[in-house]
């Protein structure tokens, strides 16, 4: 069933903290990833694929950028004049200031909730990679009558978040165990942060845990009201990652670098969607040479590159090599470099013949229009 009922909420700051050293000036829901997208595009474009033409993204702090490459939402075909896409300010209750929780959050977008025609509404975080049709959650929430349907990758559980949910589900697919960060040594299902529900029902639910004064909406809403609801699992399938922290952000770039990957994640018939920047093709030089590499438009390349994922207008300089690093937009590297495992985020500079190393599981990083 298309989600034409559906109304699209995403939380543009989630987990921030966990990867502070790029969201100290922007959301997690602006940083860049892949060579040319932001977070937001995922949960986003997967919303619009599926046939919601209404998202609110709710924001918290540092939004400017996220503001930026949404604008008035027209490469997700959500620039209309009903529905569409809405920022939603963040701020909770008339005297409150920032929200503190999700359930904070949303009781500061009741009024967006409220007055949209949707029956339904699907809660989505903006950490997650991924790209699979939320019609066929929309019919198994309907086909099983469930109160809440949650979306749950089966893995070695993500142990950057602190609220991390592992559920055990019957042969029906309900939930009847809630753990959060259990800390499974084995492949558990764990949630991707994916919620479908009832519009009314979810309203219901905040009104009662503010007048209440729950804050978690996963101890104080879920966990505890497992008898009382009824919470069934969706399984995603294909490839999705958790972002939760340097090195898992690191990991999930360089796994783009895979055809495989790269085939599940970028759907010809359900395409990831971005801002367009006209940029003039990628450029290399004679001497350049690059092998397993995403090159964004507008790159500039005379030396060596190896494993990486470059943004737009990269330059890399004469006889410099670079390898399994992520190097984000504008940076310029200087000439008889050599970079390895670094992730250098935006307008970084580094001087001729500079040499950085870091590791897999300990990336080198460089902060924006820093120089080197």
């Amino acid at each position: 069933m298309r989600c034409n009922d559906v109304l699209g909420v995403i939380f543009s700051n989630s987990h921030d903290i966990l990867i502070r050293e790029l969201t100290d000036i922007r959301t997690m829901g602006s940083v860049p990833i892949g060579g040319r997208y932001r977070m937001i595009d995922f949960p986003l474009s997967n919303m619009v694929n599926s046939g919601i033409k209404k998202v609110g993204v709710i924001t918290k702090s540092n939004y400017s950028s996220l503001m930026d490459h949404l604008g008035s939402g027209k490469p997700w075909d959500l620039a209309r004049k009903r529905g569409g896409l809405s920022l939603l300010p963040p701020y909770g209750h008339v005297g409150t200031g920032i929200y503190k929780d999700r359930i904070d959050a949303l009781q500061g977008a009741m009024q967006f909730l409220i007055h949209s025609s949707e029956k339904y509404v699907l809660l989505s975080d903006a950490d997650v990679i991924y790209n699979f049709s939320f019609e066929d959650l929309l019919d198994k929430h309907i086909d099983n009558g469930a109160d809440i349907t949650t979306v749950y990758k089966y893995g070695r559980e993500p142990n950057g978040q602190d609220d991390t949910m592992v559920y055990e589900l019957d042969g029906n697919s309900r939930v009847t165990s809630l753990r959060v960060c259990p800390g499974a040594e084995e492949n558990c299902n764990f949630g991707l942060d994916i919620f479908l529900m009832e519009k009314e029902f979810l309203i219901h639910m905040i009104n009662e845990a503010v007048s209440m004064n729950k804050t978690s909406f996963v101890r104080d809403l879920l966990q505890s009201n497992l008898t009382n609801m009824r919470i069934f699992g969706y399984e995603a399938a294909g490839y999705s990652a958790i972002i939760d922290s340097m090195q898992s952000y690191f990991q999930a770039n360089m796994e783009l670098l895979s055809a495989d990957v790269r085939a599940e994640l970028f759907d010809k018939e359900r395409p990831i969607y971005t801002k367009i920047r006209d940029e003039v093709p990628a450029k290399y030089g004679l001497g350049s040479h690059v092998v397993n590499s995403l090159v964004a438009d507008g790159c500039i390349i005379d030396g060596r590159v190896e494993n990486c994922v470059l943004f737009r207008g990269v330059k890399i300089g004469r006889d410099s090599a670079v390898s399994n690093s992520v190097i984000m937009q504008s940076t310029n590297i200087g000439t008889e470099c050599k970079l390895d495992h670094v992730i250098s985020d935006k307008n970084a500079r580094i001087k001729d013949g500079r040499t950085l190393m870091g590791f897999s599981s300990y990336p080198v990083f460089i902060r924006k229009n820093s120089v080197v």
